[in-house]
């Protein structure tokens, strides 16, 4: 069974997660593996995805980033006053050592995911936040000013015993000696590059587990991974190489599930160095002022790009064109954006039109071991460049090189590269807090524009983006959301290419619901009936 762009698949596969237990072990063979245990160390979908079988959060993000109870079962603003938020706790529930579950536990959660060693970012979710007990099942979350991202940013936090939280440190999850919650799975051990093994939690609260023992296997090699599940030695495995896409797509002994992912692909240009040091004339010299400033040579730059063409011959079709940051299932995401044209004429004219008839030389920088066929695109769209005058150089690097070098830092935050891929995925599932971090002025004290590597900057979206960060009208924030993409995206304020899809591929009596934030999950895995 093939899911195509995962929602007919998605929802068949949703409806069978409260079946019966199987007494079957299911093994998945992974691409990743989370750096730590602990469910709140780092905030990274491996991470999570691996913490979601034995520990929970007070809201759940479904496989498309929607919020769900959880631990808590309802959660609303005190009328009359928008900047406190109650939340009503589940009854009922124990950890796997027999004790109850109470607000207790969530505030030694919180307090706790502010000490972790490293400075956890998952702890930045409980910054400028005021957590209140008035029962043993009823919190009280008060906020400096209005904030819409309450209920997304508390399924950010995996709430763990209060005793562990008080005494217990990262590598003491790490070894399993921390490792009690309220999931539906108990976890057994990590052997870190070889395995991570839990088995089913028989006192879970809500519909039990599936399988009765769960190992997930880290394989990073795409040809191995893909060979454990054709030789049957792993039932599932993740990030699917799209080179072997057809192939898989013609063999009756694999089912394949593309899903949509949130992740975008897209192009910094530096428009705001009157020198960019990776842009040149086409006799070597530094091309000043920079021809990135310039809104026509961005809008010949995106116009050069056939995206079309990136989707089908690039990806074999595990990607979906974009228009905007986000794609369209997440909030504030624009419908009313046009699809970005393909028109190379075009693209030489506003070159000319810009002062670069015979166009400029300049260097794609991107990284080799990060996004699907990452450098395979920076490729592609510099042979696209060429044909419109811009000639490029591509230099890719391992991401552990790589990142370090887009946000050098300093007063503008500025990199060391003049046109480059990054991707963009919302852990949120919401627009506004993707924008905020991309596109408002830089200010990493209080956490914005941090990723706003191109040094974009429109005083009207800066105003919008940060409206919509205290507005709890959900509609009137929405529609500040997506004004704010329609202005950027005027503006050229940086050039997208394609989401990308995430893949699965597992054997055919298998339904795996798919999942936006590339988390391969047991509890998404279901038998056929």
């Amino acid at each position: 069974m093939r899911c195509v762009y995962g929602t007919i698949c998605g929802v068949a596969a949703l409806a069978l997660i409260s079946g019966a237990a199987i007494s079957e072990e299911l093994i998945l063979g992974v691409g990743a593996e989370p750096s730590s245990i602990d469910p709140n160390f780092y905030n990274f979908p491996q991470n999570h995805a691996t913490a979601d079988h034995w520990s929970q959060t007070l809201v759940y993000k479904d496989n498309r980033q929607n919020a769900t109870p959880q631990l808590a079962t309802t959660w609303k603003t005190l009328p009359g006053d928008n900047k406190v938020w109650e939340f009503k706790l589940r009854k009922g529930v124990k950890f796997t050592d027999g004790s109850p579950f109470t607000a207790d536990d969530v505030l030694a959660t919180h307090k706790y995911a502010l000490t972790i060693k490293g400075g956890s970012p998952v702890g930045r979710y409980q910054r400028n936040k005021t957590i209140t007990k008035i029962d043993d099942y009823t919190l009280h979350i008060t906020t400096g000013t209005a904030y819409p991202l309450m209920e997304k940013e508390m399924a950010m936090v995996h709430i763990v015993q209060k005793k562990m939280a008080e005494t217990m440190q990262t590598g003491d999850y790490n070894a399993g000696k921390a490792t009690v919650g309220t999931g539906p799975y108990k976890f057994v051990e990590w052997v870190q590059g070889e395995r991570i093994v839990f088995e089913a939690n028989p006192d879970y609260w809500g519909p039990k587990a599936k399988w009765s023992k769960l190992t997930f296997r880290p394989i990073k090699s795409d040809p191995s991974r893909l060979a454990a599940l054709l030789s049957g030695s792993v039932d599932i495995i993740d990030y699917v190489p799209t080179n072997d896409l057809d192939s898989l797509r013609k063999n009756p002994k694999v089912a394949l599930t593309e899903y949509p992912s949130n992740r975008v692909i897209y192009f910094w240009p530096d428009q705001s160095r009157y020198d960019s040091p990776f842009v040149k004339t086409n006799d070597g010299k530094p091309a000043v002022p920079n021809p990135l400033r310039d809104i026509k040579v961005r809008e010949a730059i995106s116009l050069a790009i056939n995206r079309k063409a990136i989707v089908e011959r690039v990806m074999s079709g595990a990607a979906i064109e974009a228009e905007q940051m986000s794609p369209d299932f997440i909030f504030g995401s624009n419908p009313a954006l046009p699809k970005l044209k393909y028109d190379p004429e075009r693209a030489k004219k506003l070159l000319a039109q810009a002062g670069w008839p015979d166009g400029f030389r300049m260097t794609i920088h991107g990284p080799n071991d990060r996004y699907v066929n990452d450098e395979k695109v920076a490729e592609t769209v510099a042979q696209m460049l060429a044909k419109i005058g811009i000639k490029c150089d591509v230099v890719v690097m391992p991401k552990a090189a790589y990142f370090g070098k887009t946000a050098k830092g300093g007063e503008l935050g500025l990199p060391e590269f003049s046109f480059f891929m990054m991707g963009s995925g919302s852990n949120l599932g919401d627009g506004g807090s993707q924008l905020q971090f991309s596109h408002r002025l830089f200010f990493p004290s209080q956490n914005i524009g941090v990723g706003n590597r191109g040094g974009y900057f429109n005083m009207v979206v800066d105003k919008k983006l940060a409206m919509q960060m205290e507005e709890t009208d959900f509609p009137k924030r929405e529609t500040l959301i997506q004004e704010s993409i329609d202005l950027v995206m005027k503006d050229i304020g940086f050039i997208p290419t394609h989401y990308q899809k995430n893949i699965w591929a597992h054997r055919p009596d298998l339904i795996y619901a798919g999942h936006t934030n590339e988390k391969t999950k047991a509890m998404l895995v279901s038998k056929k009936k």
